[in-house]
C-alpha cells in the first residue's frame, strides 16, 4: 500500500474543512511541520504507537531505565586526626587541561579521521559554552 504524506498545508486544509482528527498508521507520514501544526490547531492525531514526532529519536535508555545517582565520595580517615573527612573528586585545574583530555580522547577514538584544527575549535567553543573559560 502506498504511503500518504501530509504537510503543514495539508493539516491546515483538513482543519479548515472541519476534520478534527487524523488516523496515523504506518502508511501515513506527517512532516515535522505538519505534526507541529496539528498540535497547534488541536487536530487530534490517533495512533496505536508511541507519541513521537517525526524527528524525535527513540531513546529507550532514557525513558525505561531508572535514573542512576552517583555515590557520594567515601569518607577517609586522616591518620593525624580521628575525624572522618570527605575527599572531593579531583577536578581539572583549568580549561586547557579539560581541552587536552577531550582532544586526546577524541584522537584515540577517531585517529586521523578528524581535522585537528577543526577539533580544537569545536572543543574550545564547547568548553567556553559550558562556562569553563
Amino acid at each position: 500500500m502506498p504511503k500518504e504524506f501530509y504537510t503543514e498545508k495539508d493539516i491546515e486544509d483538513l482543519f479548515q474543512r472541519g476534520i478534527k482528527s487524523l488516523q496515523i498508521t504506518e502508511n501515513v507520514i506527517l512532516t515535522e511541520l505538519a505534526y507541529e501544526k496539528a498540535r497547534r490547531l488541536g487536530l487530534q492525531l490517533i495512533t496505536d504507537r508511541a507519541d513521537n514526532p517525526p524527528a524525535a529519536p527513540v531513546r529507550p535508555h532514557l525513558s525505561e531505565s531508572p535514573v542512576r545517582q552517583t555515590a557520594p565520595a567515601k569518607p577517609t580517615i586522616d591518620p593525624v586526626s580521628p575525624v572522618a573527612t570527605t575527599q572531593p573528586k579531583p577536578t581539572p585545574s583549568n580549561s586547557n587541561d579539560v581541552e587536552k583530555r577531550i582532544r586526546s580522547a577524541v584522537i584515540a577514538r577517531l585517529g586521523d579521521q578528524v581535522d585537528a584544527k577543526l577539533l580544537d575549535n569545536i572543543i574550545h567553543r564547547v568548553v567556553k559554552g559550558i562556562g569553563l573559560k
